[in-house]
């Protein structure tokens, strides 16, 4: 009898303090925000942007567990309402279907091998800039390396095409030369490795910029400390540089993992073709042409939803990973 009265007191004792903490937590975010209506006030575009533009279209989640028909009702909306609910009917189409398993083979694939031979290669770059002395080379190389960033996938095919096409000038050297031809466009065991390529070409120089920020932010005191002890500059960029950007390298290895059923929409719509269907069809491409070519929303908006929920459990997994045996997360 005494024991349980104790525990309801204490129960009760730590049902105040909860609520006395969020009382305090709450008035104290609303004397802040009267303290600094102004950024507040400059923050509402931004939240409105977020809200019709990122929370208001969830709403369309609904068609993948609809059988949606465009033409039932007066407008898009009023045809979402209408259309009949079906539960899990796509999902059930989708894991039934032998193209899918290929379609999300394909994407691990080709993400796998650009988070492998590609994550390591910023790095490498921001840290052979950042031994760079002569600043005129250092600055040369950093605006030849970001360019192609900026290129459209579109104009980035017309030259890889113009060098790898069956008429570009690669294969014409290898003519010259008595080599057969490759069909860099068109042959499957070549495809891949073509993606991996110009999505290095393009983006690595673009990624070295997160890890040159990081070396910035580095105490220089250390190394002046490194080279009274004796260490020379390898020593200096393995013991010092290396281990201070360990937490962004982390971040974004995490922000990757979450992104590995993304293998680049945009370049492979742009680059493939029938012909490496069975090698470089990835989720985005099958659901655009699912849901644009077959105009069966309710089935790609099912893989859509799919890769959204993967993508999601991937990010808090790794980052509870991380944190758990590195000691370092993003939140």
């Amino acid at each position: 009898m005494f024991l349980s009265k104790t525990t309801a007191l204490s129960e009760q004792a730590s049902v105040r303090k909860k609520k006395r903490r969020i009382r305090v937590h709450t008035l104290g975010f609303w004397s802040y925000a009267r303290k600094n209506t102004d950024l507040y006030l400059m923050s509402i575009p931004g939240l409105l942007f977020l809200v019709v533009y990122k929370f208001v279209p969830l709403y369309g989640l609904t068609l993948a567990f609809k059988d949606f028909n465009l033409f039932i009702g007066d407008n898009i909306v009023d045809s979402v309402m209408k259309s009949p609910w079906v539960g899990w009917k796509h999902f059930d189409r989708i894991f039934h279907d032998q193209a899918f398993f290929q379609v999300i083979t394909n994407t691990l694939l080709i993400s796998l091998y650009k988070l492998v031979f590609l994550f390591p290669v910023p790095i490498v770059i921001a840290l052979m800039l950042n031994e760079l002395r002569l600043k005129w080379m250092k600055r040369w190389i950093q605006t030849i390396v970001y360019m192609p960033h900026f290129l459209s996938w579109v104009i980035i095919f017309g030259l890889f095409y113009s060098l790898l096409g069956s008429y570009g000038m690669v294969n014409q050297l290898l003519g010259a030369w008595g080599i057969a031809s490759i069909s860099f466009f068109s042959d499957t065991s070549w495809f891949r490795t073509l993606l991996v390529f110009t999505d290095g070409w393009k983006d690595t120089g673009w990624n070295t910029i997160l890890f040159l920020a990081a070396m910035t932010s580095i105490d220089p005191q250390l190394y002046e400390a490194a080279i009274v002890d004796g260490a020379g500059r390898f020593k200096r960029m393995w013991h010092i540089t290396v281990p201070s950007i360990v937490p962004v390298i982390l971040l974004v290895f995490v922000l990757r993992l979450g992104q590995v059923l993304n293998a680049g929409f945009e370049q492979v719509l742009v680059m493939y073709n029938p012909a490496v269907y069975d090698v470089a069809d990835i989720i985005q491409t099958y659901v655009y042409r699912i849901g644009l070519g077959k105009l069966d929303f309710s089935l790609s908006t099912a893989l859509g939803l799919f890769e959204s929920v993967v993508a999601f459990i991937l990010i808090m997994s790794s980052n509870a990973i991380s944190r758990r045996y590195l000691g370092r997360s993003i939140w």
